[in-house]
């Protein structure tokens, strides 16, 4: 998998000693960054019509969710070793019931000097594992897949869509 940035031969998060180090990005200007995930939680179908009816075990599943995924995504730094510590401005997380499982998309924003990726992509994962843990009294086959970044603005790279 290439990204299409050319390598400069040496890991970006190790330094000479071969020691991790978060990058310093003090240098890098501060933009206004945006960026969006998706993921899909797959459901059985009794379990679906269940959420459908709003009759779950645990009761209304996707505030919870919503609310686990925006608090995941400002603390994505405390999760990842590596990930700077971003002041998100913005943070929405939108459901969609499908036929097989529920779909799930992050979207945020900061003014920063690194990216949000991370962020979106930990919101995302976060939001359907609250599904997961709201629906497993009745479902515990679901299945997570599909979490992947769709798309990014921002910052010297500039904008990027899958």
């Amino acid at each position: 998998m290439n990204s299409g940035k050319k390598s400069t031969g040496r890991p970006t998060h190790w330094d000479e000693g071969g020691r991790p180090r978060m990058v310093d990005v003090s240098g890098k200007e501060s933009t206004v960054r945006e960026a969006a995930a998706v993921g899909k939680i797959l459901i059985s179908k009794e379990t679906l019509e269940l959420v459908r009816s709003g009759r779950t075990p645990k009761g209304e599943i996707f505030t919870v969710a919503q609310v686990a995924g925006i608090q995941a995504a400002k603390r994505t730094a405390e999760l990842i070793p590596m990930c700077h510590q971003l002041p998100l401005t913005h943070c929405a997380i939108d459901f969609r019931l499908e036929e097989d499982g529920v779909a799930v998309e992050t979207a945020v924003r900061t003014r920063d000097r690194t990216g949000a990726g991370m962020e979106a992509l930990t919101g995302t994962a976060a939001a359907l594992l609250t599904i997961y843990d709201m629906l497993k009294a009745v479902d515990k086959r679901m299945v997570i897949t599909e979490i992947e970044l769709i798309r990014k603005s921002g910052g010297k790279s500039g904008d990027w869509k899958k």
